[in-house]
C-alpha cells in the first residue's frame, strides 16, 4: 500500500525534480516549507524546501547529478562519483546531503540514499534516519511500483504505532499517540540540545493533526491490541504482560537487538525472544523501549552530522547551524 498523496504545494515541488537525474524510485518533500509547523515562518516561500531522493544506482544517479549539477556539490565533487557513493553509503546514516541549494527560485536541501539502504531501515530500524522522517507526514512526489518498497513504507508506519503504544499508559488520545509517534526519531538527537527548536514535536503535530490522521487510523483501527474510539478521540492499548509480549515481538529486528543489549546480562547471551519475554512483565518495559530508541538515534544522528560537515563545506555547514541556532533560540524566548 502506498504512502498517502497529500494536496497542495506539489507544483512547483515536482517541478524542482526536473532538474535532477529521473531515475528515482521514491522522492518526497518535507519540512515547516510543505506544512505548516507552528512558530514557524507564516509564508513558506521564505523556508528551505527538504527533499529526499532514494535511487536504486547511486553511482550512476551521482554520474549524472554531477554532469548536470556540479555546483550543488562541496570539494568532494572532485573525488567523483565513486568515491561520493561510498561515503554516501558506509558512513552516517547512509544519506548524502547537498544543502543550501538554490533551485527554480527556491532554496533547497536534498538527502540521497540508496532505496536498498532505504528498504532496511524501514524493515529494521537500522538508524531510523530516514525511517524516521517518514513517521511524520511527508508530500510524495515520486512513488515507483516496487512492491518491497511499499511493503517496507507501510511496515514502517505499524513500528512507529506499536512502539509508541509500548511508551504510552493504557488509555490515551490521538493526539497523544501521535506526538509519541513525531518524537520517535527525535530522541536521542543530540541536535534537539543544541540548533532545534524546543517545541519541535508538537508544533509539527498539532496543525498537522489532519495529516497524521490519514496515515495511522487505519492502522489503529486494525490492531488486535488497541481499541479505538474514535468519538472520544482516545484509544485503549492492553499492558498485560502477553498483550506487550506480542508488541515487542512485533517491533523492528534492530531496536529488538537494542532491547536485548540493554537487559542481558554479561555473559548470559540469551536469545531475543527469552529477554523480550522477561521485558514484557517489567513495569518499566515502556523506558526499556525509550532507551533501545535513545540509543539508535543518538549513534546515527552524530554520525550523519559529522559526515554532513564534509558534505556540504565549512562554509555551508556555518550558515545552516547559525540559523538552526536562530530558531533555537526564538523558541526559548517565546516560552
Amino acid at each position: 500500500m502506498a504512502l498517502p498523496a497529500l494536496q497542495g504545494t506539489g507544483y512547483q515541488l515536482r517541478r524542482i525534480l526536473g532538474f535532477f537525474p529521473r531515475d528515482i524510485s521514491l522522492a518526497f518533500a518535507y519540512g515547516s516549507a510543505v506544512f505548516k509547523q507552528i512558530g514557524a515562518s507564516q509564508s513558506n516561500a521564505q523556508n528551505m524546501v527538504d527533499f529526499v531522493f532514494a535511487v536504486d544506482d547511486p553511482v550512476t544517479w551521482h554520474t549524472m547529478n554531477l554532469m548536470q549539477n556540479r555546483s550543488h556539490y562541496s570539494a568532494l565533487k572532485y573525488l567523483g562519483p565513486k568515491k561520493i557513493s561510498h561515503i554516501q553509503e558506509e558512513h552516517g546514516a547512509g544519506v548524502y546531503y547537498n544543502t543550501l541549494v538554490p533551485c527554480d527560485g527556491k532554496v533547497i536541501k536534498y538527502g540521497v540514499v540508496s532505496t536498498e539502504a532505504l528498504v532496511e531501515d524501514l524493515l529494521h530500524w537500522r538508524t531510523l534516519y530516514v525511517a524516521g522522517r517518514l513517521h511524520k507526514p511527508v508530500k510524495i512526489l515520486v512513488q515507483k511500483e516496487d512492491a518491497r518498497l511499499q511493503t517496507a513504507l507501510t511496515a514502517n508506519l505499524k513500528s512507529a504505532v506499536i512502539a509508541s503504544f509500548l511508551m504510552l499508559p493504557e488509555s490515551f488520545s490521538e493526539e497523544e499517540l501521535y506526538l509519541q509517534i513525531a518524537g520517535l526519531s527525535y530522541s536521542g538527537d543530540f541536535r534537539m540540545i543544541i540548533g532545534e527548536d524546543k517545541g519541535k514535536v508538537p508544533n509539527i503535530v498539532r496543525p498537522n493533526l489532519g495529516h497524521f490522521q490519514k496515515l495511522y487510523r487505519h492502522i489503529v483501527q486494525e490492531c488486535p491490541q488497541a481499541v479505538y474510539k474514535p468519538a472520544q478521540g482516545r484509544i485503549e492499548v492492553d499492558k498485560s504482560p502477553e498483550g506487550q509480549f506480542l508488541q515487542l515481538m512485533s517491533l523492528p529486528k534492530h531496536l529488538q537487538q537494542n532491547i536485548t543489549g540493554l537487559m542481558d546480562q554479561p555473559g548470559r547471551n540469551r536469545d531475543v525472544e527469552e529477554v523480550l519475554l522477561q521485558v514484557a512483565q517489567d513495569p518499566d518495559c515502556g523506558h526499556v523501549v525509550q532507551q533501545a530508541l535513545f540509543g539508535i538515534v543518538k549513534s546515527s544522528s552524530w554520525s550523519q552530522s559529522a559526515k554532513g560537515i564534509v558534505t556540504a563545506g565549512v562554509k555551508k555547514t556555518v550558515s545552516y547551524s547559525v540559523k538552526k541556532l536562530y530558531k533555537m533560540l526564538r523558541s526559548l524566548r517565546n516560552q
